[in-house]
């Protein structure tokens, strides 16, 4: 993949990190993808996580302001949610466009074989938390956005994309709660969405009728955003031939280094 299309361009992810103090070295990198690069680390306090959002330019056209806009958006998020069970506890920030959070053993929802019957249940818990808390997370559309713990439960590891907007900058305005309501009701499709391809037995039928019925906004969103993974697809189809759709544009196609029973 040529160095454009990744989030640092021809620049590695750092080999060994300290943040609060702790220094961790590098195990395994997860991606390295447009828009952010991530990997795992190690070290005495234990397991971390650091994701680092775009710094390289795009054909000569700067984008480290778009990776400033993301990890600003994401620590809000974090810090927003910190205490909430299902959700990595934030480590620290790293420069200007990275941030270290806490590391989860498991593995996507893409990879688990089965789920336990109170995945969906708590999935459902965890994202009305989200919503209280006046956010929405947006981003449910794909398996491969939910983590299933090493413990059974689900964590949402990625929040790169989530709505939050504080009051101080219009969140309780009247537009602002309108696209609130908008974003937190895809979520609830999605979530529907995600039980259909993983726990089908545990839906009623009013639910599964639901899950199949896609919300105006949902079909508009994919028709504007079509052309452009179009393009992207394309593109990597050109770049990464041999590998496989779902790992194009990837150094790993999953968040994981050990699969738990629950993936097997």
């Amino acid at each position: 993949m040529i160095a454009a299309l990744k989030a640092l361009g021809n620049k590695p992810l750092p080999a060994d990190i300290e943040v609060s103090g702790r220094r961790y070295h590098q195990r395994r990198i997860f991606k390295n993808d447009f828009f952010a690069a991530t990997a795992y680390y190690e070290g005495d306090a234990g397991k971390v996580v650091l994701k680092v959002q775009r710094q390289a330019s795009f054909f000569g056209f700067p984008l480290s302001w778009v990776g400033r806009i993301l990890t600003a958006k994401e620590l809000a998020a974090l810090t927003r949610l910190e205490g909430v069970s299902g959700v990595p506890r934030l480590i620290g920030r790293w420069g200007k466009t990275g941030l270290v959070r806490e590391y989860v053993d498991g593995c996507t929802l893409a990879d688990a074989q089965k789920v336990g019957d109170e995945f969906h249940p708590r999935l459902r818990t965890l994202i009305d938390k989200l919503h209280r808390r006046g956010m929405a997370f947006v981003d449910l559309e794909k398996r491969e956005n939910v983590l299933v713990g090493e413990d059974g439960n689900p964590y949402l590891f990625d929040f790169q994309i989530s709505w939050y907007l504080p009051a101080r900058w219009g969140g309780e305005l009247w537009p602002a709660r309108f696209v609130r309501r908008w974003l937190q009701s895809g979520d609830l499709y999605h979530l529907l969405k995600l039980q259909r391809r993983t726990r089908r037995d545990q839906m009623t039928a009013e639910q599964l009728a639901t899950s199949y019925h896609k919300p105006w906004f949902v079909r508009v969103y994919t028709r504007l955003t079509r052309p452009l993974t179009w393009i992207r697809r394309r593109i990597l189809n050109r770049l990464e031939p041999d590998r496989p759709r779902g790992e194009r544009g990837r150094v790993a196609a999953v968040e994981t280094v050990g699969a738990s029973q629950s993936c097997r």
